[in-house]
């Protein structure tokens, strides 16, 4: 697994893309766009393109998996 370049949520974007999540979750850029289509992954979609608000990541973050990261 690559480190993230990420070492706490206050370094986030404000939106972060696939490559983003990707990188702050440590998994490869297609298993990200693969969670962004799921219907429990909070996405903001604008036109063809998918964001996810920093906030609702950080909050999906600590929902699967019990901790506050």
């Amino acid at each position: 697994m690559k480190e993230s370049v990420y070492k706490s949520y206050e370094d986030l974007p404000l939106f972060l893309n696939a490559k983003q999540v990707a990188q702050v979750l440590g998994i490869a850029p297609s298993s990200a766009y693969e969670l962004m289509h799921e219907s429990s992954f909070p996405v903001l979609k604008i036109g063809n393109r998918m964001v996810v608000p920093k906030k609702k990541f950080i909050d999906w973050v600590e929902r699967n998996t019990g901790g506050d990261g």
